[in-house]
């Protein structure tokens, strides 16, 4: 340090106006990662707390702090609202910049947020982003408070955690690009005027804000740049009369074979509901680009699986390599990867289901029936995360696997080792090639007992035909 010439700088003091900005601009760290992998924090739109990147940078020296804030435009700035800001002296004392209303917690609502909540939304004209889901936070209060233009908003994120939320039609959002919506009403006037959304998720809807497919297919034909469309029009806890009586009414709706309405941007579809609805949808939507597909059935499995195969098939870039089951105490999940090893999936299901037999019946109907999508499937996996009793029909075992005829391996988890090792027992005269024909590798618990002789018996009868078949014990 002693040694350095008089009149040293640091390099960076040397950098002109424009370099400094070209360092600041790539500084810019993005929300989300391309390897996300989390369908909720893809939902919420990223890490928003990224956003307060450049405070730190304008404390470094008056140089740097002016040149940030003249570049404000260029740079992209904006002002973070979140847990433990003092909103009040933040507004009063920074630059006139957007601003970012980001209040996501577990935890009930302080008087500190609510009222930084509200003291944020009064600046409509500056408002770019707003994500809230707070438990006990004042409702009527915040829809007052969004009542009214905000002419800059992209980003709309609410989440209601116990209760409902009717959002007035005096709302208005002409720049509206990403629509995130828990237990809120969201009329369709408003729905009506966004037709450039890019992101339009309705879950747990209000029952007076209820969109039949006949009030939702005309608007969706409206927003040819809708990326990701996701869609559960009932609460969960409505009673069972109501989705009855909703389905019988839905079943009564013609379907349409050709579909009426292109997509021609959507990548994730995403659906939880009535199966009649999600007939009355799919019969009728066409998305050439479709990456990802999400159902949860509400109501007993009475699907028409024809509408979701002419979906599937005609989706260009969706990918099937590898497939997960997870069977639960009252549900069954199923993942379908696009390749081994792959983190996001490009399909999901889940059926709730009451009883193990049920599920897999569900389940061995369900992806028997779409066998030709599912057809590139090379590798299984399945366990149980609940106590598991011998089927009464231990051959549905076998109707789930014989649905991937092209499964190479199978990974079977202990709880189902020796439920599934019954389905590898050749009945006489049975050829050992007939059952998933092309499998090479088993892998299972090395538990011993009636699993090991089953898969050891059926290795053997594949070896003798020319197949063979490697065990492997985990």
């Amino acid at each position: 340090m002693g040694n350095r010439p008089s009149g040293y700088d640091p390099f960076i003091h040397i950098l002109d106006d424009d370099s400094l900005l070209i360092i600041f601009n790539f500084y810019r760290p993005i929300l989300i990662n391309e390897d996300e992998n989390d369908d909720q924090r893809i939902l919420q739109g990223g890490n928003w707390a990224r956003e307060r990147w450049w405070y730190r940078l304008a404390q470094v020296c008056q140089r740097w702090r002016h040149l940030i804030l003249a570049s404000a435009s260029y740079l992209d700035l904006c002002l973070v609202c979140t847990h433990g800001t003092p909103v009040a002296d933040m507004l009063a004392q920074s630059s006139p910049l957007p601003l970012i209303i980001d209040y996501l917690d577990e935890d009930p609502v302080t008087a500190d947020d609510e009222e930084g909540v509200v003291l944020a939304l009064q600046h409509r004209n500056r408002v770019r982003r707003i994500r809230i889901q707070m438990p006990g936070l004042d409702w009527p209060r915040l829809a007052l408070a969004i009542d009214g233009e905000f002419p800059m908003l992209e980003y709309l994120y609410l989440g209601l955690l116990s209760e409902y939320l009717i959002l007035p039609e005096t709302f208005q959002t002409p720049q509206l690009r990403h629509v995130v919506t828990m237990g809120i009403g969201f009329p369709t006037p408003l729905l009506s005027r966004h037709v450039s959304l890019v992101t339009l998720s309705l879950q747990n809807m209000h029952p007076s804000a209820y969109l039949s497919p006949e009030d939702l297919l005309p608007r969706l034909s409206l927003m040819p740049h809708l990326e990701t469309l996701l869609l559960s029009p009932y609460p969960p806890y409505l009673p069972w009369g109501f989705f009855s009586g909703t389905d019988r009414q839905l079943q009564l709706l013609p379907t349409q074979i050709t579909p009426t309405v292109t997509l021609p941007n959507l990548r994730w579809f995403g659906f939880g509901g009535l199966s009649s609805y999600l007939e009355a949808l799919l019969f009728q939507i066409n998305a050439p680009l479709l990456e990802k597909v999400q159902i949860l059935f509400l109501t007993p499995l009475r699907f028409r699986f024809s509408c979701l195969l002419q979906f599937m098939s005609a989706a260009e870039n969706l990918r099937f390599g590898s497939a997960k089951f997870r069977f639960y105490d009252k549900a069954v999940d199923a993942w379908v990867y696009p390749r081994k090893g792959a983190k996001m999936y490009s399909f999901y299901m889940q059926f709730s289901r009451f009883f193990l037999s049920e599920q897999v019946l569900s389940t061995a109907e369900f992806f028997g029936a779409l066998g030709t999508v599912f057809s590139a499937v090379e590798h299984l996996d399945l366990e149980s995360e609940c106590h598991v009793v011998s089927l009464r029909y231990p051959t549905l075992w076998r109707d789930l696997l014989g649905s991937f005829g092209g499964a190479k391996s199978l990974v079977v988890g202990h709880r189902l080792a020796g439920e599934i090792s019954r389905s590898f027992r050749l009945d006489e005269g049975e050829s050992a090639t007939e059952f998933l024909p092309k499998l090479k590798e088993i892998s299972y618990p090395a538990t011993g007992g009636e699993a090991d002789d089953a898969f050891i018996a059926f290795a053997d009868a594949r070896r003798i035909a020319g197949c063979p078949v490697t065990l492997s014990r985990l």
